[in-house]
């Protein structure tokens, strides 16, 4: 049996709870300064053939302060249709990611690290973000955060 078990190797938080994403949503900010990696994953059941922006922004505060969007590339990964095929492929590194309009069930992976992110002005939160598109477009996020130092007992990424 293998010793990996994702709750106990990563944190695990709902980031964008279930949604129409006519004007786009920001969610739950989390503190990664005491992290290894974020991956946002986005889920989308897409009712129109209209497009979804996918990035992530970053603050001061969980309460979102001074929100900016992490600048530099990052590591994305998509499937833009799940009903169909279980692959998971990479795409080109991007600031964002920008779905196609194919009305299709689709997941998208956006990764982040603590060194994308504005740390000598003290932006340590990050939240997924996803931009306007259409109410018949639902979308959610689970944020999934490798901890810097992993053993039983883990730092709030909330606070």
């Amino acid at each position: 049996m293998h010793n990996f078990t994702l709750p106990e190797n990563a944190k695990v938080f709902g980031a964008l709870k279930p949604a129409a994403d006519a004007a786009g949503r920001t969610g739950r900010y989390f503190n990664l300064a005491l992290g290894h990696k974020l991956y946002l994953v986005f889920e989308v059941d897409q009712g129109n053939a209209a497009t979804i922006q996918f990035d992530v922004l970053q603050a001061t505060n969980a309460a979102g302060a001074g929100a900016k969007a992490v600048t530099g590339n990052r590591r994305i990964w998509s499937n833009l249709d799940e009903v169909t095929n279980d692959v998971v492929a990479r795409q080109t590194d991007a600031q964002t990611y920008t779905s196609d309009a194919a009305v299709k069930e689709k997941l998208v992976v956006l990764e982040v690290g603590p060194s994308d992110l504005d740390l000598a002005n003290g932006f340590t939160y990050v939240a997924p973000r996803t931009g306007a598109s259409n109410a018949a477009n639902l979308t959610s996020c689970i944020a999934y955060i490798v901890p810097m130092y992993p053993g039983a007992a883990q730092p709030s990424y909330t606070a």
